[in-house]
């Protein structure tokens, strides 16, 4: 029973991260297709992570009250509704369109809130020692689902036009509810983990008052504002210098998820022996700045490529030695906490990098790349010079302040 539901949790996730796969490449694109301005764009994409990051909770508290299936299956059907308001959108005229779109980013955005009851279900059917192993597999069906997305909604753009990507993930996110309705089982019982919350203001600030911890919250903050902000204009940013992008935007984006796939599975425990993961970072960082500046000037695809991959490779790179020196500096009674700021900021970092990056776009397609790039660099040079001369080792937060004190649940 605990292996097969497992698989349906993992499915559950993976079905998700496809149908978000498919619609991200091409929702810039369809939205400056329909005439929105740089600030409607912004808002647009941002809508998503403002949901997620409000709604979250609310989604955890009711799983604690009446079960996680039932939320699951409330968000797994609600995420195919999302999709189906995006394919009738890409059929309407510019004002209809428009709002259509906004109403399917923001339904999809709170109905896909769902990671931590999704967590919450693992550790219900987990036993501790068991518990890590199985929260790996939401990050492998992150890493799937944004490998195979994009490549399946680009495909469904070229064989069913442009409404085609939404059909396609209102299928897919509709099989993934009849999969949970017919086969997963209920978990929460009582004595259960509750699922996560969001950390209150005051544990912010003592998380963000430790001088290693915080520095490093900031960094993951403004790197995750940099990818995001990538993100958000690169179909853009296509569509400019080329306007057959549209063609193979989604296999770019297929591309960029391989290679991070290809490096977290492979490359990133050989780095930290080699470099330790404060110079990890400062690496990461570097690479992310460079690939920034190329790609706003690619003039033909193997330069496209190449800056892609440094782009690909800075961010695969980032994460995890970020969280891994985070966790090695906070002691075990606050590690919820701490991880969970953590997290939370890079929720903003996506809530706010839309709009900012496509405000910037409005000057030159270049520029939000240039002023991302600057970020990443000036972020991994203080790396570097703060925190890699430091040794690596296990920091205690015994004096911290009794704001931490309390763990939040992960």
């Amino acid at each position: 029973m605990r292996r097969k539901s497992l698989l349906i949790i993992f499915l559950s996730v993976f079905i998700d991260l496809i149908g978000f796969g498919i619609v991200l490449p091409l929702l810039p694109i369809y939205t400056e297709s329909f005439g929105a301005s740089d600030l409607v764009i912004g808002l647009i994409i941002a809508s998503y992570s403002l949901m997620q990051f409000l709604f979250a909770p609310a989604w955890g508290r009711l799983s604690d009250r009446i079960g996680r299936r039932p939320v699951l299956l409330i968000s797994n059907f609600g995420s195919a509704a999302s999709y189906v308001l995006f394919a009738v959108a890409s059929l309407q005229d510019t004002g209809a369109a428009l709002w259509l779109l906004l109403a399917s980013r923001v339904f999809a955005g709170i109905c896909g809130a769902n990671l931590s009851v999704a967590s919450a279900y693992i550790a219900d059917i987990s036993p501790p020692e068991k518990r890590s192993k199985s929260m790996g597999l939401i990050g492998m069906a992150f890493g799937l689902g944004f490998i195979f997305g994009p490549a399946l909604g680009q495909f469904a753009l070229q064989g069913f036009g442009p409404a085609g990507p939404g059909w396609v993930a209102a299928t897919i996110c509709a099989l993934n509810f009849g999969f949970g309705y017919f086969i997963l089982g209920e978990s929460r019982r009582p004595g259960s983990e509750a699922a996560v919350k969001r950390p209150k203001l005051e544990q912010w600030t003592a998380t963000l008052r430790q001088p290693t911890v915080g520095l490093l919250v900031l960094v993951y903050f403004f790197a995750t504002f940099c990818f995001a902000s990538f993100e958000s204009t690169f179909p853009r940013l296509l569509f400019a210098r080329s306007g057959d992008a549209v063609l193979y935007v989604g296999y770019l984006f297929t591309y960029c998820g391989v290679l991070s796939a290809i490096i977290q599975g492979g490359l990133i425990g050989p780095l930290v022996k080699r470099l330790g993961e404060a110079k990890l970072i400062a690496v990461s960082l570097f690479a992310f700045a460079v690939g920034l500046v190329i790609l706003p000037y690619f003039g033909h695809m193997a330069w496209l490529i190449f800056g892609l991959g440094l782009v690909a490779a800075g961010s695969a790179l980032n994460r995890p030695p970020t969280f891994g020196l985070i966790s090695m500096h906070t002691s075990a009674d606050h590690q919820g906490t701490v991880l969970g700021v953590t997290q939370s900021a890079g929720s903003l970092a996506r809530i706010l990098a839309p709009v900012a990056a496509n405000l910037l776009f409005r000057h030159d397609p270049a520029t939000p790349y240039l002023f991302c790039a600057v970020i990443a660099a000036v972020a991994g040079l203080v790396t570097w010079l703060l925190l890699c001369r430091r040794p690596a080792t296990p920091h205690s937060l015994e004096d911290a302040p009794d704001a931490i004190a309390t763990r939040t649940p992960q």
